[in-house]
């Protein structure tokens, strides 16, 4: 987005965002006393800030480990051919897999980082044969299973 079309933000947004970047459900009257507006000026910013697209989605951190699914994969993909319409393709495929938490598309010797959430090995298993032998432009890819969180999903420093 160019510089003249991104939305402004001030002062008061940059504080709201903070708040909200760390707890979404914090009422909007305790965000109004932390940033010294009135809740239905606190209210009309989220609803700005919602509306152009800064704040992208409210939503819940779970506890994967809780819900049986333990296994963090961090996957190098290299494609076998950069053509635009085989790279929208597989962006198209990482981004229908549930299993797929982040994509990101990147420069260097791979061409995305995938991160992904499993129940085990044979979950992984069969996402691989999906996503990377049957899905097509596929070259290789590298996998790393993570021992520990030690950071994730955190705020963005303002």
């Amino acid at each position: 987005m160019p510089p003249s079309d991104r939305p402004t933000v001030d002062e008061f947004d940059l504080k709201i965002l903070n708040l909200v970047q760390n707890d979404n459900q914090t009422p909007q009257r305790e965000i109004s006393e932390s940033v010294g507006l009135s809740a239905p000026a606190v209210a009309r910013r989220l609803q700005r800030l919602r509306a152009t697209g800064i704040i992208r989605k409210d939503m819940a951190v779970v506890d994967e480990r809780a819900l049986g699914r333990p296994l963090t994969i961090v996957v190098e993909v290299t494609s076998e051919n950069e053509r635009l319409d085989l790279i929208d393709e597989m962006k198209r495929r990482f981004i229908a897999c549930p299993q797929v938490l982040q994509c990101y598309y990147v420069t260097g010797e791979t061409d995305f980082i995938l991160i992904m959430n499993a129940k085990d090995m044979d979950e992984y298993t069969a996402l691989t044969r999906l996503l990377f032998f049957e899905g097509g432009n596929v070259k290789s890819f590298r996998t790393c299973v993570a021992m520990e969180t030690v950071k994730a999903n955190g705020a963005v420093p303002l």
